[in-house]
């Protein structure tokens, strides 16, 4: 019976972890807001040179409770955008951001976007993130 038991247990993995997320400082309802999950820090905070991201998009009205849903428990870091015009990317004016932006952790600012390091949290079960949208324009 003890073995039976046994092979129960080892016949059932856990649920992949969930992130909820909440944003705020929106300053508008347009357009959609562009969410990337990556363990990668090379990778970070253009999702798109990791193959393993987490990539979505949520409606703004949606933007202050959603569910990102990571791959497995490990180091992750969450870049948002606030794509206002809808063309799935981050607009730039020169060198500064036409639209928002936001990073788990809310990390401080300088010249660029923060260090993975600066942005990364634990991610092991159930976790929450609330980032605040920055606009410099």
């Amino acid at each position: 019976m003890a073995i039976s038991g046994a092979l129960l247990l080892t016949g059932t993995s856990a649920p992949p972890p969930e992130i909820k997320v909440g944003i705020t400082n929106l300053r508008s309802q347009k357009g959609q807001i562009l969410v990337c999950l990556t363990a990668n820090p090379k990778a970070f905070p253009d999702c798109s040179k990791d193959a393993a991201s987490v990539r979505m998009a949520v409606k703004p009205a949606d933007a202050g409770a959603f569910t990102v849903i990571a791959p497995t428990a490990g180091t992750y870091a969450i870049a948002v955008v606030h794509d206002e015009n809808g063309n799935d990317k981050m607009d730039m004016a020169l060198f500064l951001p036409k639209e928002g932006f936001g990073f788990s952790r809310n990390p401080a600012l300088g010249m660029g976007p923060p260090s993975f390091k600066a942005a990364s949290f634990a991610v092991e079960g159930a976790t929450a993130q609330t980032i605040k949208m920055k606009y410099m324009l």
